[in-house]
């Protein structure tokens, strides 16, 4: 935590884009888990932990019986969330609000004991067989309409979090496409047979999904308390895309182009979250659809270090320290493993730090902190 913090976006926006290096090493995440959050605000700050009115996949989820109340737990929500992304030193906080209410709405979960230390009680996993579209007359009954309510109360969010937020501090909007009708919507086991199946029907939920979220961008883009897009979309896996890149040309990149070009249309960045192995996809990620960071690295597949040496000059890279090795490292070895990233992703500028992917319940509270400490000791 930090006695003085100053977030500074703009600076970290000009390195992200590589017109500016700083004796300042910026640090980003997609998400921390509320149990990490709640573990810090009430163990190292001395502060009641306030939950989120609808965290993820419903779960924890607060009886708000009107309105009223709904606007009044998320003030609350974000003035605390805003206040320990601004204490933790981080100059930008990415908001998962939107896909969260969202994905409540047309996810089929199955969940279990959650045995991380910080546990959320239980855990829930998608379903992996059929979801909730498998026939043009389920297609139908899909409440297609519901996220025009989740958008405009969104935009009332960012009205009175423009009261609040720290200066120097921006917001950045998460949306997601690809993960919505793989996962949730169709199921994964029902999405690899209707690609061949029901390419029709398949196409029709991807253009209804993607549609939903560039109406979400375009809705609050314009704001200025909203700096940038986080797009979060899995597209891989440990070896290569989920599915095959002819697939995700006809389904998720002319999307993505579309969300990158509105994005520098406000003249705000785009990054994009992906999971997996991504070497196949990035030129076109770069050249076609136009990101300016990508996030999402792991040492198993395809480490950060070696995403810095082959696309470093050409775009930005976003965290790196391998969730897995932030969860079972000792002090020392996490330390001496984080300064052999900052070593390599530092050199040219163009490097923001962080974990590869986010901060998970199962990663213990002071390997955070190292991680932060380092960040803040790199340039000094």
């Amino acid at each position: 935590m930090l006695d003085n913090p100053k977030p500074d976006f703009e600076t970290l926006l000009a390195v992200i884009q590589g017109t500016k290096k700083t004796d300042t090493l910026f640090s980003c995440e997609l998400a921390i888990d509320e149990e990490i959050k709640k573990a810090i605000l009430e163990d190292y700050l001395d502060e009641p932990y306030f939950p989120p009115p609808v965290s993820h996949w419903g779960a924890n989820r607060l009886d708000l019986s009107d309105v009223h109340e709904m606007h009044d737990s998320y003030e609350k929500y974000y003035r605390q969330s805003l206040r320990f992304w601004y204490l933790m030193g981080y100059s930008l906080y990415s908001d998962l609000t939107f896909i969260n209410r969202f994905e409540n709405m047309c996810t089929l979960t199955v969940k279990t004991e959650d045995t991380a230390v910080l546990s959320k009680g239980d855990r829930h996993w998608a379903v992996e067989g059929k979801g909730m579209i498998s026939s043009w007359e389920d297609y139908e009954k899909f409440p297609w309409d519901k996220p025009n309510q989740f958008i405009e109360e969104y935009v009332d969010y960012l009205d009175f979090i423009e009261d609040f937020i720290p200066d120097g501090m921006k917001l950045g909007v998460v949306g997601t496409l690809f993960e919505e009708p793989l996962e949730w919507i169709f199921g994964y086991e029902s999405f690899f047979y209707m690609l061949y199946d029901q390419p029709d029907l398949v196409k029709a939920v991807f253009d209804k999904v993607g549609n939903i979220m560039e109406d979400f961008y375009r809705a609050v883009l314009p704001h200025d308390t909203v700096g940038y897009v986080f797009h979060a979309d899995d597209l891989g896996f440990r070896s290569g895309p989920l599915v095959s890149v002819d697939h995700l040309h006809l389904l998720v990149f002319p999307w993505f182009t579309r969300y990158a070009s509105l994005a520098h249309q406000h003249h705000k960045p785009f990054f994009l979250h992906s999971c997996g192995r991504k070497d196949q996809i990035m030129d076109v990620l770069i050249d076609e659809v136009g990101i300016d960071a990508i996030h999402a690295f792991e040492d198993t597949s395809y480490p950060v270090i070696r995403y810095k040496k082959e696309w470093g000059g050409r775009v930005a890279l976003i965290g790196g320290v391998d969730v897995d090795k932030l969860a079972r490292y000792d002090e020392e070895s996490l330390r001496l493993y984080i300064r052999e990233i900052l070593e390599v992703c530092t050199e040219g500028g163009r490097y923001v730090f962080g974990s590869g992917n986010s901060i998970t319940n199962y990663i213990p509270v002071k390997n955070y902190l190292t991680m932060l400490e380092e960040a803040r000791q790199w340039f000094s």
